[in-house]
């Protein structure tokens, strides 16, 4: 009976540690805090939870451990800014897009399966973690046509959830948008033309002209998800807007 009453304190402190992540990680994820807002100190949060200044200590050290914020000595912490590699591009939602070119969004699930990574691939090794994936395969529709072919790969090491969705009536880029926060993303852009699989699916003709996404995206030290989408030459533009630079050529 001693050892169980031993047990119940740090089982509760563990508990509430991942409530205070839980609703911090909210709170930035809806907009709530945003980057560069002060998180409140660890004092005010132990008045507000009635914890101990572990408890919430190990609370925020997760969250900066994921990326999610900045703690700063005798400041305090912030909301962190996302990070991405290339200035000129942000993590697009297919979805969204879409709508807001005033058309009718649709999405075919064309496969889902969870599995180990493949041996010889480094890449899913690395995003698995020693666990499985959620493999997706999916076309984004504009009006009924289709606008891009998405293959993913989800960590369900690092979104466990993921393995529960129902991506036939959400778009898995849309549902990772808005339920898991990143913090930093990589993408690759390439010009390549349709083989007879994806030509078949996009409903174009062999060796058409495509432009090719590949994006990974991390939560802190988790790698989340990575993905190809394929877009018909005609659906996709990349486009930025610069300003003079003070640097002299």
């Amino acid at each position: 009976m001693k050892n169980a009453a031993k047990a119940r304190p740090a089982i509760e402190s563990d508990s509430l540690h991942r409530r205070i992540r839980a609703e911090i990680e909210r709170r930035i994820l809806s907009g709530e805090w945003r980057p560069g807002d002060r998180i409140p100190f660890e004092h005010e949060l132990m008045a507000q939870y009635g914890c101990a200044r572990m408890t919430v200590n190990k609370a925020m050290a997760t969250l900066a451990d994921a990326g999610l914020i900045v703690r700063r000595r005798r400041a305090g912490s912030f909301v962190a800014q996302p990070r991405i590699q290339s200035v000129v591009l942000e993590i697009p939602d297919i979805q969204a897009e879409i709508v807001a070119r005033g058309e009718d969004y649709g999405l075919k699930l064309l496969a889902r399966r969870r599995r180990k990574p493949l041996a010889k691939r480094a890449d899913e090794k690395a995003l698995a973690r020693n666990g499985d994936l959620l493999a997706l395969r999916c076309l984004h529709l504009a009006n009924g046509r289709p606008f891009a072919l998405e293959d993913r790969l989800i960590s369900l090491a690092a979104v466990p959830e993921a393995a529960h969705v129902d991506f036939a009536l959400e778009s898995p880029g849309t549902w990772l948008l808005g339920h898991v926060p990143w913090t930093q993303a990589e993408h690759r852009i390439s010009a390549i033309n349709a083989d007879r699989d994806i030509a078949a699916i996009l409903d174009i003709e062999v060796r058409d002209a495509c432009l090719a996404v590949d994006r990974r995206t991390w939560r802190g030290s988790e790698h989340i998800t990575q993905v190809r989408q394929v877009f018909p030459g005609t659906h996709y533009d990349l486009i930025a807007r610069f300003a003079p630079s003070t640097t002299k050529a």
